[in-house]
């Protein structure tokens, strides 16, 4: 499984985000401020924002006081789909994305082929399972999921 720096990057932002804005979501966040603080390039936060607002994740406010906010609460925005939002495939294996076709020559899958696709299930289930919300409270492990 690679998580590229996109991914990676994208998932620090909107928990900055997540993070920065009121309560009730009124306040929009700047991505430069969101940039200084978390050491990002501002012009790779606007590339991975542009792929973030099309998905439906974050809502852009323009004019004084404008910026970015959550489309939807931090407890209904998953890390899952930040990654996904952002082109990020959460694959472990090697192979290509065409299901019949495996990494070695002829097409033939790998003898790990199995155990690194369900690893990357493993991962793509826990990252569904993980909100901003469960991020900024620290409750990453399924049982303190399970409790809140």
């Amino acid at each position: 499984m690679r998580l590229s720096t996109k991914g990676r990057y994208a998932v620090m932002a909107m928990t900055d985000l997540a993070d920065r804005q009121d309560e009730d979501g009124s306040r929009a966040v700047s991505l430069a401020d969101i940039a200084a603080r978390q050491e990002i390039s501002l012009s790779y936060l606007e590339q991975l924002f542009a792929r973030l607002r099309r998905r439906g994740l974050v809502k852009s406010l323009r004019g004084p006081g404008g910026g970015y906010r959550l489309a939807r609460p931090a407890a209904d925005t998953h890390i899952a789909d930040i990654v996904l939002a952002v082109d990020e495939p959460l694959r472990a294996t090697r192979c290509g994305f065409e299901a019949s076709r495996g990494c070695m020559k002829g097409g033939a899958r790998c003898s790990t082929h199995e155990l690194w696709e369900e690893m990357g299930r493993q991962l793509h289930a826990y990252l569904a399972s993980v909100s901003l919300e469960d991020v900024l409270a620290g409750r990453l492990r399924p049982e303190e999921m399970a409790a809140a």
